[in-house]
């Protein structure tokens, strides 16, 4: 039996190293030798025991790129040694939520990493045509970011940002460090940042934070004074805090939106003024992960050099230090991302 090394999640906090079977390789799909993993929030989550539970022991790990080693015999069109990246939402490929891109809304779907077996390995299987071609000119470390920075294009297309509308982006952790940039580069203005963290508050204004507040008591000042008055046009929730959510609606002008994006506990719930929504038009709308032609656009724009990586891709570690890098996420704010090397 063919082997690869593995950190498979055996309990909440902890990861074992271990000897596991080879992925198997369907007739449709491919198998993927990992370069890099990236650990995301939600593998935070999912590591503390509040997201997929109910899935373990599993193999996490969903931010990542790597080369195919070997193809299914029903797959055309890829090649063994091509690199590669991948849209890890898996769904039926047909209903109606499929042809729509909303996979996650498919009865059938299932993630990379979430719900099946992941990157925190030496392989993974993906089913071919989640497979997306990648540069070899552009850095592993770089490829790895795809899935994260589809996230935010996604998240950008439902917001429907047009140029000039004021944002706040609630939190400057990594994925809100990327809704900044993604801010930036749809137009919108002013874009504020709220992180009570030093580090990542010098981060958010080093990427294109117009305005940086680190003082919760002036917040509510501060947005309407960088507003004409009137409060944001759209405030994006991206830690994941119900009192967050609670107070994005403060800071929204009339007729504002809410972008609900930082997952929370699944028995959270916000209390909305239902007549002041209506009177005044406010909105609140979700957005999840990237899937289908989000995640091709998050590699185009990545490959053309329209996000600043540089802090997102400085903490590389070996699949054997996978505990230590988790506790370093948890202890360290000024560490965005830490990617695993399971090579």
């Amino acid at each position: 039996m063919e082997t690869m090394r593995a950190a498979v999640l055996v309990a909440p906090q902890t990861f074992e190293l271990r000897d596991v079977p080879l992925p198997q390789v369907g007739i449709d799909d491919v198998l993927v030798k990992v370069d890099r993993c990236g650990i995301c929030g939600t593998d935070l989550h999912i590591f503390e025991g509040h997201y997929a539970a109910d899935r373990l022991p599993l193999i996490p790990g969903h931010e990542f790129t790597g080369t195919i080693a070997r193809l299914g015999e029903h797959v055309s069109g890829l090649r063994v040694g091509q690199r590669v990246v991948a849209d890890i939402n898996v769904g039926c490929g047909h209903c109606f939520y499929c042809r729509r891109n909303e996979v996650l809304n498919c009865s059938a779907a299932s993630q990379i990493g979430i719900h099946r077996n992941g990157a925190f390995a030496e392989y993974v299987s993906v089913p071919a045509r989640q497979i997306i071609e990648a540069p070899t000119h552009v850095a592993a470390e770089v490829l790895a970011l795809t899935e994260p920075v589809s996230c935010v294009v996604r998240a950008a297309r439902r917001m429907r940002v047009s140029l000039g509308q004021s944002v706040v982006v609630l939190g400057a952790g990594p994925i809100g460090n990327l809704h900044v940039q993604m801010m930036r580069l749809v137009g919108a203005a002013p874009i504020i940042v709220v992180e009570l963290s030093p580090e990542r508050a010098k981060l958010a204004a080093k990427v294109g934070a117009d305005v940086v507040v680190t003082d919760q008591d002036r917040v509510q000042e501060i947005v309407r004074a960088h507003t004409g008055g009137r409060g944001a046009d759209i405030v994006i929730e991206s830690v994941g805090v119900p009192a967050l959510y609670a107070r994005a609606f403060d800071l929204i002008r009339p007729g504002g939106h809410v972008a609900a994006f930082g997952i929370t506990p699944p028995e959270a719930v916000v209390s909305v003024g239902i007549c002041d929504m209506i009177l005044k038009e406010t909105s609140m709308g979700g957005s999840v992960a990237g899937m289908g032609e989000d995640v091709h656009d998050a590699l185009t724009l990545l490959v053309h050099d329209r996000f600043h990586v540089t802090p997102f891709v400085s903490n590389v570690v070996r699949l054997a230090d996978i505990q230590n890098a988790f506790a370093t996420i948890k202890a360290r704010p000024d560490v965005l991302k830490v990617q695993i090397a399971p090579g």
